[in-house]
């Protein structure tokens, strides 16, 4: 598999994540407090929120990276 088309198999992944759930996001667990036997916990949403037009974009440039043929010298 040549590079550009790697490529644009990794644009069309961020394009259908991008466009699916609007970005990356995963829960962070922190302890706040401990003494001894009692222990408080938190928890954090983090993430990167992708526009749907970025998502789209990717999508686009990458179905054009993978549909395009190598040149190939005679």
């Amino acid at each position: 598999m040549s590079p550009k088309r790697t490529i644009g198999a990794i644009l069309i992944v961020i394009g259908l994540v991008a466009l699916a759930w609007g970005g990356v996001f995963w829960t962070q667990n922190k302890k706040v407090v401990d003494l001894g036997a009692l222990e408080v916990h938190t928890q954090e949403r983090k993430g990167v929120a992708l526009p749907p037009a970025l998502g789209f974009a990717a999508l686009v440039g990458g179905i054009v990276l993978v549909a395009i043929p190598d040149r190939r010298r005679a």
